[in-house]
């Protein structure tokens, strides 16, 4: 099927349903990619920059053809700042977790979120790998908690310091994995728990998995516990916490000594 093909059949889709298919479609097409530049023998470099642009290129298109009037923040395309003034404002990271994509591995995803005024209205993060794509409507329940100590997920290639004060004073359990969004879904997939990042990242990297963990009824908010933030002059977010919301105190707690809302 042709894009345009495509688009049509989405018109009139909602925001949210919107989200989950351009999230779904667009990791059907970067898994597609992969097989495709891994067998002709491309270089990991290659792929990981093929694979943001052939990402970007497909969601702008499907954003100017299904919600001309919205503005877009896009890792991989040029800020428009005209998007300040926007009242509708996707935040999308088309691929999130550009070295894992690169490295064959499954922990990297696809972020599509939608930012009006004050409030995350829409979202939706695909792990294209394992064919499944997280929404906030319908959104996917908190799963039992499994086992007695907290699971904690952090950074392959870092442990923040916040991170280190949760797993110390919580006793967890911490394993690592790539994408912001793959950890982050790992905790709606009963993997984990906890999720603390510090540091920073840009709004991109967590706005959907924000999005989808809110609709899910997790705690996510920067790591002092006040509300998340985006569409600001600065793409940068300096910290993000995402939990099963009964460890949200005891997790403001380890990293300050106390509640400091």
């Amino acid at each position: 099927m042709s894009n345009r093909s495509l688009f049509e059949s989405w018109k009139g889709l909602s925001d949210h349903d919107l989200a989950t298919e351009l999230a779904r479609e667009t990791g059907k097409r970067l898994v597609i990619h992969r097989e495709q530049e891994i067998e002709a023998g491309t270089t990991v470099w290659r792929l990981k920059d093929s694979g943001d642009m052939l990402a970007h290129n497909f969601l702008m298109e499907a954003f100017k053809a299904l919600r001309p009037d919205d503005a877009v923040l896009s890792e991989e395309g040029a800020d428009n700042r005209q998007r300040l003034d926007s009242d509708r404002v996707w935040i999308v990271d088309p691929l999130d977790g550009t070295q894992e994509f690169g490295e064959g591995r499954a922990d990297w995803a696809v972020h599509i979120a939608l930012w009006e005024r004050t409030s995350l209205t829409a979202g939706a993060v695909s792990l294209p790998s394992i064919e499944t794509v997280f929404s906030t409507n319908p959104a996917t329940p908190v799963p039992p908690k499994v086992g007695k100590k907290p699971r904690l997920v952090t950074s392959r290639n870092r442990a923040p310091y916040a991170a280190i004060l949760v797993a110390e004073s919580l006793d967890c359990e911490a394993y690592r994995l790539g994408s912001a969004g793959a950890k982050t879904m790992s905790i709606l997939m009963g993997e984990a728990d906890i999720y603390v990042h510090d540091g920073g990242m840009h709004q991109w990297d967590s706005a959907a998995p924000a999005a989808v963990a809110l609709a899910s009824g997790l705690h996510a908010s920067r790591i002092d516990g006040s509300p998340l933030e985006y569409n600001g002059p600065d793409t940068w977010l300096p910290d993000f916490f995402v939990c099963r919301p009964e460890y949200t105190e005891a997790i403001l707690h380890a990293i300050w000594g106390r509640d400091p809302r």
